[in-house]
């Protein structure tokens, strides 16, 4: 079947099938658009086929380093000498005058909570760090600080959806869904948008932050397991051969096929790739997983002290390894950064510990990449959903609450100007006072960097035209480029 005929089951048999539902139902095909993205047909061509982008791009793939819970920059990133001075004192009303911050009553009268850690500086670019990122200061050449993130939604599943799917609504495609969307994948026998996790548990929100929306389903996030199959039954039963598994594969789609042809139903020309991806994962996911074979020296260089344990630190080797074999979207949750007080959530004593598991992964990752070659055209994204505020809990052990005025990410390769910190907070790090940047501002500039630009890369779904980016004006970070 080419995709001429397709289309004609879409307007004739489809359309006299569906007409009853509803108006939108007679839409010739919910995913096509005007803009030149134009969805592909899944089973009839490869839906991760390579695409061209809109314009050069400085990069090819993006990696996310997503701190699930909220880390705490004053801890880490952002250096506020007054705001140690004035620990214990009551926030000065001019920072909180029309604010409105979680979790915490009217009057605000948890006071100013100066930094747990020490700071010193690191590298040419002077950049402040914490001593809680000892090997990640060894890198803060290679990096681009962003000092002034801002979010909407206070509250972490919806935060965690808003940094993601640039929503805080359910039912719409997240970020690796819309890149591998706009830009298929460069590789044939693994998903073009892969999710690792690490930490005591799965990010709150769950399937939904790697979902892909009213997108085709070929573009959401795969999840692989760090322990057993890298997918639950990937493997054959022992008494089950590769030709035995062609050939069911092989029955299957004509099945599907001769359905597909009866209903014009894109989701199970879907499902016919879902069934060729998985035979050809047969062999290449446990390879992609097999890190023993990685040297001694580069296991060590990422701390992984069991080649088969899952951890972070085997999560950023394999999405090393995973760039190297043309995947498009790696995104690795690592959980346990939410410090509020209690009595296993505090500054002084978990965030250490959990600093301690990402530290040295994440800065091994950024050299790993380099000398490789590979991290001019690979983005290295690290941040969670939101910030920390400048005022401690009133609970048992030192913490902090959650804020969204004034948080920090980081990026590197790709484009982005290394040593370089763009937008400052004042000085007890309420807000900035240059260079607020938006989720939305965050999402442009990734695309732009992979070629896309946001404004096209939409869906007509439910008579709007959906986007990563919004409605609202969202801004590329030039000054933040190379």
């Amino acid at each position: 079947m080419n995709y001429d005929d397709f289309l004609k089951l879409q307007t004739r048999r489809h359309f006299f099938q569906d007409c009853g539902i509803g108006v939108g139902s007679m839409a010739l095909g919910s995913l096509l658009c005007n803009d030149g993205y134009a969805a592909p047909v899944p089973g009839i061509q490869n839906p991760l086929a390579p695409k061209p982008p809109n314009f050069p791009a400085k990069a090819k793939s993006i990696i996310f380093l997503f701190m699930a819970g909220g880390p705490s920059q004053l801890e880490m990133w952002d250096y506020k000498p007054k705001l140690a001075e004035l620990t214990g004192q009551p926030i000065p009303a001019s920072y909180i005058e029309g604010k409105r911050f979680a979790f915490m009553d009217s009057s605000h009268r948890n006071n100013l909570l100066g930094p747990k850690r020490t700071f010193r500086q690191y590298g040419q670019s002077g950049t402040w760090v914490s001593d809680l990122l000892p090997h990640t200061g060894s890198v803060v050449d290679d990096l681009t600080i962003l000092k002034t993130c801002q979010t909407e939604l206070f509250n972490h599943a919806p935060a965690k959806l808003f940094m993601n799917a640039g929503t805080g609504l359910f039912g719409r495609p997240s970020m690796g869904s819309w890149v591998t969307y706009g830009l298929g994948s460069e590789c044939d026998n693994l998903p073009g948008f892969v999710v690792l996790q690490s930490g005591p548990r799965g990010p709150r929100g769950g399937g939904v932050l790697w979902g892909s929306g009213m997108l085709p389903t070929s573009y959401q996030g795969v999840a692989l397991r760090n322990q057993g199959d890298p997918i639950l039954n990937l493997s054959n039963p022992d008494d089950v051969s590769a030709e035995d598994q062609r050939r069911v594969v092989d029955a299957v789609r004509t099945l599907n096929m001769k359905r597909l042809r009866e209903t014009g139903d894109g989701e199970i020309a879907t499902r016919v790739n879902a069934y060729e991806m998985a035979f050809r994962m047969q062999t290449s996911a446990p390879e992609l997983m097999d890190t023993a074979q990685e040297s001694a020296e580069t296991l060590d260089l990422y701390g992984i002290k069991d080649a088969g344990e899952a951890t972070f630190a085997r999560n950023c080797l394999l999405a090393r390894r995973l760039v190297e074999r043309g995947v498009r979207f790696i995104q690795l949750y690592h959980t346990n950064w939410d410090h509020h007080g209690g009595p296993s959530e505090n500054l002084e004593k978990h965030l250490p510990e959990v600093c301690k598991e990402i530290d040295q992964p994440s800065a091994a990752l950024i050299t790993d990449l380099k000398r490789h070659g590979l991290l001019d055209d690979t983005i290295v994204v690290w941040g969670g959903e939101f910030g920390r505020t400048p005022m401690g809990e009133l609970r048992e052990s030192t913490g902090r609450n959650h804020h969204i005025d004034a948080f920090e990410m980081w990026f590197a390769g790709g484009g982005f100007k290394p040593g370089y910190t763009y937008g400052e907070t004042d000085e007890l790090g309420f807000g900035p006072i240059e260079h607020p940047t938006h989720v939305r501002d965050i999402h442009a500039t990734l695309l732009h960097q992979l070629g896309i630009n946001h404004e096209k890369l939409a869906v007509r779904f439910q008579g709007l035209n959906v986007r990563l980016t919004g409605v609202e004006e969202a801004h590329i970070l030039h000054d933040a480029l190379a």
